[in-house]
């Protein structure tokens, strides 16, 4: 058996009591504590970063399509889906769907109040399944193959502004030339807790735009494309974009959104200054209370070298200490990260104010290639630590470390 390792074990905080066992599990616990709280933050922030994205691309896909035109007005300029590019859409496999839409701008009178709204209109390619994700009370529109049902839904912000729930029926002003109305029922409400759609958004049928507009039944105010890995948009954009038509633009929904998303960005600086910090602290725990342990075993160290021990021997002892104390670390560390971000992520015991946070719990995202390289991270940081404290070992005289008390 090797000599080092044996007798690493035999002064590991199982065999020794009083100070060693209590140092031994100071260090655990702090490198275990360190690592369930980094794991956890990345959970955290990987949630929030999805729970807020993911809510922005249900409402307008990771791109857009639409016509060139010279104003910014909410409407679109109208252009027929059966273009070139949703003809040969097929050909791009991380394309999963393709909704047509259309916008106007109205105003909704309730009982008592009027509210300006900009209604969205969506068609029967809309993904009621991914949407209904949003949906608070209610159901979804019913969308029928031929006429209009007249069914809108409402966010929850604007049906409280106008004192209206699912069932009531309301009257869309519509400012045009020549001005026209619509009488509608209320079918649903949502809530994303985000302001850009909470404040304004209306969802109807495009069919109805299209009569308001006196559009052709195929021609639509834009279509919304949506990816199979939003991380890839980068990688997307360009090759959608040369297959559009000439009078087509293409809308990164990360440009329309600016502020949203860089304000997710700067998430990310602020949690690697947090790991940063806690591993920073952890690791120097570690190197500080092995070079503690090593002065509390000066006399062993003394006798080892006047038997004759080598100070490459003497040295693998205390890294073979200190790997064992960095391995029961990273198992504690991933049982306190993992357990808790697996019970809040299946009981959501943690609320959120959802007009601070837009979400009412603290999300969880599993990302297993962080949570391994930070593992690896640790562990590797972490041992190249234990060397420091292990030189101090050849510095030691025997006579002098014997009568060491």
């Amino acid at each position: 058996m090797n000599l080092s390792y044996f007798i690493a074990k035999r002064i590991s905080f199982k065999q020794a009591g009083g100070f060693s066992g209590t140092i031994h599990r100071i260090a655990v616990g702090s490198l275990g504590l360190g690592l369930g709280v980094a794991i956890l933050a990345f959970m955290i922030l990987g949630g929030f970063q999805k729970t807020v994205s993911d809510r922005v691309y249900s409402f307008t896909g990771h791109f857009q399509v639409q016509r060139f035109q010279m104003s910014n007005a909410f409407e679109e300029a109208p252009f027929s889906f059966q273009s070139e590019f949703t003809q040969s859409s097929d050909q791009f496999p991380f394309i999963k769907r393709i909704q047509s839409f259309g916008h106007k701008a109205a105003l909704m009178k309730g009982e008592e109040e009027v509210e300006g709204i900009l209604m969205k209109g969506v068609g029967k390619d809309f993904d009621t399944l991914e949407f209904k994700k949003n949906l608070v009370e209610g159901r979804m529109l019913t969308i029928p193959d031929t006429g209009v049902s007249n069914e809108v839904m409402l966010s929850k912000l604007v049906a409280n502004k106008l004192l209206l729930s699912v069932g009531d029926r309301v009257t869309l002003y519509f400012v045009q030339d020549p001005p026209r109305f619509r009488r509608v029922e209320v079918v649903g409400i949502f809530e994303t807790y985000l302001e850009n759609f909470d404040e304004k958004i209306v969802i109807g049928e495009l069919q109805t735009i299209r009569n308001l507009n006196s559009w052709t039944k195929d021609q639509v105010g834009g279509l919304e494309i949506f990816v199979d890995d939003a991380l890839k948009a980068d990688e997307y954009l360009p090759l959608i974009e040369n297959k559009l038509d000439f009078d087509l633009k293409l809308i990164d929904s990360r440009d329309r959104f600016l502020e949203i998303f860089d304000w997710l960005s700067l998430l990310d600086t602020n949690v690697v200054v947090f790991i940063s910090l806690i591993g920073f602290v952890a690791i120097f725990n570690m190197g500080a209370i092995l070079f503690i342990l090593i002065m509390e075993r000066t006399q062993m160290i003394g006798l080892l070298k006047a038997m004759g021990a080598r100070n490459a021997q003497i040295r693998r002892i205390f890294f073979w200490n200190g790997m064992k104390i960095l391995g029961r670390g990273l198992v504690i560390g991933n049982v306190i990260g993992l357990g808790i971000g697996f019970l809040q992520d299946t009981f959501r015991l943690i609320p959120l104010d959802p007009t601070n946070y837009y979400m009412s719990y603290v999300p969880i995202d599993w990302n297993w290639p962080v949570f391994i390289l930070l593992n690896i991270g640790i562990a590797i940081l972490t041992a190249l630590v234990l060397w420091i404290p292990v030189l101090v070992i050849s510095r030691v005289d025997p006579i002098k470390s014997i009568r060491f008390d």
